[in-house]
This record gives structure tokens, C-alpha cells and sequence, in this order.
């Protein structure tokens, strides 16, 4: 089973051909439908032996897929004092990318 780590939005992701994940929006323009390259690979083993990066793997790829582009669901954040009449409620919603592997080189 072949298998990969790649760094994508501070994030680190163990990933094989075939899966979904939900990684940070990348900057740029993209759309659902569009091919995405990670080129900061850490570490490739395909079943019999390990490539470990310094901290990357020169000419490694992974190659995925943009699936969906969405939101997560609302984290309302209030802050309160008492006593004060100090009151702040604010909502954030994070957006994501949905991608599927489709190659390790």
C-alpha cells in the first residue's frame, strides 16, 4: 500500500491514492474540477521501502483533484465581562478545500 505525508496550510496528512480529505483554501483562483500538484512532500513509502525528506523529497509529487470547495460549520466566540456592560459575540465559518488523491510520483 502505497502511501505519502505532504505539508499543505501548516498542516501535515498521510495520504494514499483514492482519498478525500479537507485540506485549508489554497491562495489563487480554483475552482471545483481543477487539478491541484503538492509539491512539498515529506515522506513517499510504496510498500517495500521509505523515502524520507530533508525536510522535502526533491521531484516528489502528489497529484489531487479539487472536489468541493466549502465551509465548516459556524464557532460562535463570546466574550463577556461582568459588571461592565462589555459584550462581543462573533461568528467565523472556516472555509475548506475537498480533495481527492489521484497520484503519487
Amino acid at each position: 500500500m502505497e502511501f505519502a505525508v505532504i505539508q499543505t496550510g501548516g498542516k501535515q496528512y498521510k495520504v494514499k491514492v483514492g482519498d478525500e480529505i479537507k485540506i485549508e483554501k489554497l491562495l489563487g483562483d480554483h475552482k471545483e474540477g481543477d487539478k491541484i500538484v503538492f509539491d512539498k512532500v515529506l515522506l513517499v513509502d510504496n510498500g517495500t521501502d521509505t523515502t524520507i525528506g530533508t525536510p522535502f523529497i526533491a521531484k516528489a509529487q502528489v497529484t489531487a483533484t479539487l472536489t468541493k470547495i466549502g465551509r465548516l460549520p459556524k464557532v460562535t466566540v463570546i466574550k463577556y465581562k461582568q459588571k461592565s456592560k462589555y459584550f462581543k459575540k462573533n461568528g467565523h465559518q472556516q472555509p475548506y478545500f475537498q480533495v481527492k488523491i489521484e497520484g503519487i510520483k
